[in-house]
């Protein structure tokens, strides 16, 4: 690794540290475990089939486009999931206790930040009026993930811009 890798990756835990820290307060692991449920995957389902059947106008444009968005992210980073195969803080750090037992073994990239920046991408492509409470709450499940010890800065900043990237492609590609 060379000084800049190594400068990047101190810069990288010590950021860690500050927002794990955050979560010492009592109330933040709670906070933090619900913000980071809404990005498990069936509310974005939920919200996409609710807006198909009652918004008569484009509401089955955005569940086929959001359908096809997640289908472009999510082989991209599962593949990127088994080939990086970065350990998670809570796995790396004998000093760190996570909040959450995280669905998998590796950090990089997040999917949950992943998921959420498709979705609000998606959100506002069809709805642009949404566009800052869809990108507030995809921000919010993103830093979720590290206030609750299973992701790394690095890791949400990579996740989020896969699901912009996927949705940007896939919004091209229709």
């Amino acid at each position: 690794m060379n000084a800049l890798q190594q400068r990047l990756v101190a810069f990288d835990v010590s950021l860690y540290y500050l927002c794990f820290g955050t979560c010492r307060s009592p109330v933040m692991p709670i906070v933090s475990r619900l913000i980071s449920k809404l990005g498990n995957g069936g509310l974005y389902l939920a919200i996409g089939l609710l807006v198909a059947l009652f918004e008569l106008e484009s509401g089955a444009d955005f569940l086929i486009t959001g359908l096809l968005l997640f289908a472009i992210e999510l082989p991209v980073y599962i593949f990127l999931k088994k080939t990086i195969k970065r350990d998670r803080p809570c796995d790396h750090f004998e000093d760190v206790t996570p909040q959450i037992t995280p669905s998998d073994k590796f950090s990089l990239p997040s999917g949950h930040a992943a998921a959420a920046f498709v979705f609000a991408t998606a959100l506002t492509y069809y709805y642009p009026s949404l566009m800052l409470p869809a990108y507030g709450v995809a921000s919010l499940i993103a830093l979720s993930r590290v206030f609750l010890g299973v992701h790394y800065p690095t890791d949400i900043l990579a996740g989020a811009a896969l699901g912009l990237g996927s949705a940007v492609i896939g919004l091209n590609l229709i």
